[in-house]
């Protein structure tokens, strides 16, 4: 990709998504959630990038499965816990500390501190016709000290690995 200057990125331009599934015993009675970030903002250039992630800015847009639909309370309460309960250590943040270039993509390595914790991550980015970026990467919970969530006393679970996206607005 020919990235020329420098993006500048965030809620008005484009949609940074968090996507969890479920597992377990009960897993029908829970729901695979996809959950936006409303407070974000990222930059990024042929030599790097950086991203900033308010932890309380998660809100549910959508759930599938489940045995009855997500309701606006259902939502809050899902919210509510992932500040209580799951995201309760600061700001999330990404730098890279390598990019690399294929011509359709840039390919950015850093460092992720989420829940305090420092962890390699490396993802593509890649743009669209119109100038809209898009990438995607896959984090396991655990790496980062996070336990994934779990209810009706460990019968439903949320799996450990969920996908972060980057699309455009």
């Amino acid at each position: 990709m020919a990235l020329q200057g420098t993006h500048q990125l965030g809620p008005e331009n484009a949609r940074l998504l968090v996507k969890t599934k479920r597992t377990g015993a009960a897993a029908k009675a829970g729901h695979n959630l996809t959950i936006e970030v409303t407070s974000w903002s990222a930059s990024l250039d042929s030599t790097g990038a950086t991203l900033e992630v308010d932890p309380a800015s998660l809100r549910v847009i959508e759930g599938s499965g489940g045995m009855q639909a997500l309701d606006d309370g259902d939502k809050a309460n899902i919210e509510q816990t992932i500040r209580d309960e799951v995201l309760t250590k600061g700001p999330i943040e990404f730098h890279s500390t390598e990019v690399g270039s294929d011509g359709d993509s840039l390919h950015l390595s850093g460092e992720l501190n989420l829940m305090g914790e420092t962890r390699p991550l490396a993802f593509d980015v890649a743009a669209d016709g119109d100038g809209g970026l898009s990438a995607s990467t896959v984090v396991k919970q655990t790496d980062w000290g996070i336990k994934p969530y779990s209810g009706l006393f460990g019968a439903l679970k949320v799996v450990d690995e969920i996908e972060i996206l980057l699309e455009p607005r």
